[in-house]
């Protein structure tokens, strides 16, 4: 699997969110300034509430633009089995229950997924539980994250 192709996904994926995200600011923005949206009443809540809108879209706006900044400054590197996984692994993980999934340690933009070669791959950060328990794990490792009372079990099957 191509980390390169799989890098640059991420970016275009993260372009075209911030993209959508700024056009919906600006509508949002453009209903919250609108004459008819002014209060006429204090029941009369529309262009506040656009108003907010506006300003939640626009802050989320420039997450994804620090995410970005993020990204482009990425260095991809190969596994290093003495370091372990690092940030920019792309990595494959075996569930308890054989189910497998593709994870890239990003910097940023957790959650966010990108098709390749017909495998979905979830991008993670080393902040979040399972990326602090990868670092430093090289193939064959296993790990346990603790979720409340529970216990789930993986195994680190490849890293590039």
């Amino acid at each position: 699997m191509d980390k390169a192709r799989i890098h640059r996904l991420i970016l275009d994926r993260l372009a075209a969110d911030l993209e959508l995200l700024q056009r919906a600011a600006q509508t949002a923005y453009e209903a919250a300034t609108h004459e008819e949206n002014v209060a006429e009443n204090k029941y009369d809540t529309l262009g506040l509430e656009a108003s907010y809108l506006a300003t939640g879209q626009a802050r989320r706006a420039a997450e994804i633009k620090h995410s970005i900044g993020l990204f482009q400054t990425l260095n991809l590197r190969p596994f290093d089995p003495q370091r372990g996984i690092q940030l920019s692994a792309l990595v494959v993980l075996a569930a308890e229950d054989g189910s497998e999934q593709w994870l890239f340690l990003g910097p940023e933009a957790a959650g966010l997924k990108v098709q390749l070669e017909g495998e979905e791959i979830t991008v993670i950060t080393p902040r979040s539980p399972l990326g602090q328990a990868l670092l430093r794990k090289a193939e064959g490792a296993e790990i346990t994250l603790n979720i409340g009372k529970g216990h789930q079990h993986f195994e680190v099957l490849q890293v590039h």
